[in-house]
């Protein structure tokens, strides 16, 4: 049944993508090469010609087609890590300055917010006095912070990681105080009756239950980091796909900022699947 339903839904988004691309095709396709040449003497065209117009041709323009996509995104992954300076580097190179980035102030999230969280949710008096303050920083825009941390850090790249890093702490510490809080009591009993030590019913007890929603905390931490990075290295600059995508716009290259949209959406939905997987893996049934 669940593989009847897999090829089902996998055929119903095949069609569905096969119907926006022949949607896209028709709606941006140009007219073509027009008979203009018509009623004009060969000493006309070639006057017009002379001038630069080519009076058989019409000029391309508007929104680019799935064919013009296809040629600009193989035209990149055919060569993704050429380097030829500082504003042409290629895709790979873009991505990974990117990834970098997100990896370092995730890890640095991780290491704050996964045992404050521990030390929160096994503690309702730190729950209440925490809370205010978890509560007013939350809401602020991750790029919010970008004026305050290129003020006190000033160096961009260190900026961007500190952007990923107060953006990716905050649903981490909520899920993982939440999963900690959550372990059923009956389990933490039956630990306190085996006389367990604390620091071993941490990680034997505890940490497995609230594991799931750890992790489901981590996901969403992810999405936000991964999405907030690409704003913030438009303001920034330097290097990374939201560089690559703000500097293709400046060049009036809209073919190359769709692609780039489109291999932000695709690792978005690598790193997804990864952290799905992984949630998918600590899950328990009960």
């Amino acid at each position: 049944m669940k593989k009847s339903l897999r090829l089902r839904s996998a055929l119903l988004s095949l069609v569905l993508f096969l119907a926006f691309l022949a949607v896209w095709q028709v709606a941006t396709m140009s007219p073509g090469a027009v008979a203009s040449q018509v009623g004009m003497t060969p000493e006309q065209i070639e006057y017009q010609k002379m001038l630069g117009k080519d009076p058989g041709q019409v000029k391309a323009a508007g929104f680019p087609t799935p064919a013009e996509i296809g040629a600009t995104a193989w035209k990149h992954l055919s060569n993704p890590f050429y380097d030829n300076g500082p504003n042409d580097k290629g895709i790979a190179i873009q991505l990974a300055w990117s990834l970098g980035r997100v990896a370092l102030g995730f890890l640095l999230a991780c290491l704050v917010a996964v045992p404050l969280g521990f030390v929160i949710g096994m503690s309702p008096l730190l729950q209440k006095a925490f809370d205010p303050f978890i509560q007013v920083l939350k809401p602020i825009s991750p790029l919010a912070w970008m004026p305050l941390a290129l003020y006190t850090i000033k160096d961009s790249s260190t900026s961007g990681i500190f952007v990923i890093f107060i953006c990716s702490v905050w649903p981490m510490l909520l899920n993982t105080a939440f999963g900690v809080a959550s372990v059923k009591r009956e389990w933490l009993a039956v630990a306190s009756t085996l006389e367990v030590k604390p620091l071993r019913r941490a990680f034997r007890v505890i940490l497995p239950a609230a594991a799931p929603t750890i992790l489901t905390g981590m996901r969403i931490s992810m999405g936000i980091a991964w999405l907030v990075i690409v704003a913030a290295e438009m303001l920034v600059g330097g290097t990374g796909i939201g560089y690559f995508v703000w500097n293709e716009w400046n060049n009036l290259s809209l073919t190359n900022v769709i692609f780039a949209i489109l291999v932000i959406g695709v690792v978005g939905m690598l790193l997804d699947m990864a952290f799905a997987g992984l949630q998918k893996k600590v899950t328990y049934v009960e």
